[in-house]
């Protein structure tokens, strides 16, 4: 099925229809994912990426369609089985490592054909192996415990597991949201070691809200909306306006962040909160400002989620003069953020249960109303709120855990990189709203691996090993400072 002059056709899916109840989450969906290249997949949260990517996975039997493997009709056998003997591997959004296991026992679940008495010894290497080409200096043991593991050392180890090779090579690896947790010198280590792979004569598919990302490594670009593609174009042929554009959203100037009006820091003011980690000189301590929304940077892993904990908890380290009632949206949003048994309403609700008391009751109406607004301002993709929360994409359970935060009373919101797997839509939307919260006087502390987002900060403040390094203002503030900091 291969067209004349371009590289042979790996799969081709047509007509793929899914659907979750009311829910219609792919509508006839066409793809061709050809040997040697990276096919990049954008789409606002709920555009069906996700829900594709288990098709192609073998996780999920599709309702309708046809699925060719080298030309050859495979959907009547299609499933998990028959995707790993055909070399696809998959790095879906939410990771599927488990948790009690090592890394060198997660490693072994993905190739039972290692076998004997040195089976660990020989799944150790292969993990270890892997995760020094693509993320050298990683600092991650076989021995490692996948649940005592930072979110960003997780996704490096599913990363590299979907890599390994023993018996069967690798042709395919669909990567969803890889770099979602990963800091930008580590995400630069995964997206140079794709294009080595599909150099080879791999091939990968790319999931990603990071436009950059997009643009700059894939050689053909899809757009979903609403389970189909709606445009599909060589990579060459797009820039951010047009991608954005064809994505159904309205382009935002990179530089308009630039022209917001930071707030000023009065010399009479005192700080909301006060923080020196560890050993961090007095002139560097983190100082927040009522009305401010002030950045933490660094490579991951190097003291802002602590930090932040420490705020929120109320840590001897974290001095605040009557801060006021806090939030937190979570960065890793499986383990810290949502309440998995819960619907979406109560997940959105649940800080603010105090608001609802009626005669001791709480107010099952009032509720209801909160989560209908919240769905609607952030515009969360789900016919009923009182669905389960799971029933939401990756991204839109983000959104829910904003609409907690922004929904509640809490005059300090604290996010640990709170953009994972979030549209570019969605995420111009909340830029301006965490701008429009901070004028009234609401303060934000955001740490975020995403460079362009500290633009939107009044002050940056860079971490290198728990430490504050540097105090950088917004019109003082740049990539190479920052990356200065985080290495010197």
């Amino acid at each position: 099925m291969s067209v004349p002059g371009q590289s042979e056709t790996i799969i081709e899916l047509t007509g793929i229809r899914k659907g979750f109840g009311a829910v219609q989450a792919l509508g006839g969906m066409d793809l061709v994912v050809r040997q040697g290249e990276v096919l990049g997949i954008v789409g606002h949260n709920g555009a069906g990426k996700s829900t594709l990517m288990h098709v192609l996975a073998g996780t999920l039997v599709p309702d309708a369609g046809e699925l060719h493997i080298s030309g050859k009709s495979k959907l009547a056998e299609y499933g998990i089985r028959a995707a790993h003997m055909n070399g696809f591997r998959t790095v879906f959004q939410e990771l599927s490592l488990c948790p009690n296991l090592t890394v060198t026992e997660n490693a072994r679940i993905m190739h039972p054909e290692i076998s004997g008495l040195n089976w660990r010894k020989q799944a150790r290497a292969l993990i270890l192996d892997k995760l020094d080409q693509i993320f050298p200096g990683h600092g991650i043991s076989g021995n490692d415990l996948i649940g005592d593991l930072a979110i960003a050392k997780r996704q490096m180890v599913e990363i590299s597991r979907a890599f390994t090779q023993s018996s069967q090579a690798p042709k395919l690896v669909v990567l969803d949201e890889p770099t979602s947790s990963l800091d930008s010198v580590v995400s630069d280590q995964l997206l140079t070691y794709v294009r080595q792979f599909v150099k080879v004569g791999g091939s990968c598919i790319l999931i990603s809200h990071l436009l950059n990302e997009i643009l700059n490594t894939c050689d053909r670009i899809v757009v979903m909306q609403d389970g189909r593609a709606v445009d599909e174009r060589p990579t060459s042929e797009f820039n951010r306006d047009t991608l954005v554009e064809s994505m159904g959203s309205v382009a935002r100037d990179s530089q308009d962040a630039d022209d917001e009006k930071a707030v000023r820091r009065s010399d009479e003011a005192k700080p909301l909160v006060s923080v020196a980690p560890n050993k961090t000189p007095a002139e560097l301590a983190l100082q927040v400002y009522r009305g401010e929304i002030v950045g933490l940077a660094g490579l991951s892993g190097h003291g802002q989620t602590d930090t932040l904990v420490d705020i929120f908890l109320g840590s001897a380290r974290s001095k605040s003069a009557d801060a006021g009632p806090m939030a937190l949206v979570a960065g890793d949003r499986q383990v810290d953020g949502i309440f998995p048994l819960w619907s979406i309403a109560k997940n959105v609700t649940i800080s603010s249960l105090k608001e609802f008391v009626r005669l001791g009751l709480i107010d099952p109406s009032a509720e209801q109303k909160l989560g209908e607004t919240w769905r609607e301002k952030i515009g969360i993709q789900t016919q009923d709120m009182n669905n389960n929360i799971y029933s939401l994409s990756g991204g839109n359970q983000q959104k829910a855990l904003f609409a907690r935060a922004l929904g509640s009373k809490a005059t300090l919101i604290l996010m640990d990189d709170p953009m994972r797997g979030v549209d570019i839509g969605t995420k111009q939307e909340v830029y301006e709203l965490l701008r429009s919260e901070a004028a009234k006087g609401r303060t934000f502390i955001w740490y975020t691996t995403e460079m362009n987002e500290l633009e939107h900060c009044d002050h940056v403040y860079v971490f290198r090993d728990g430490d504050i390094v540097a105090d950088l203002a917004r019109q003082d503030m740049s990539e190479q400072q920052v990356l200065h900091a985080s290495f010197e």
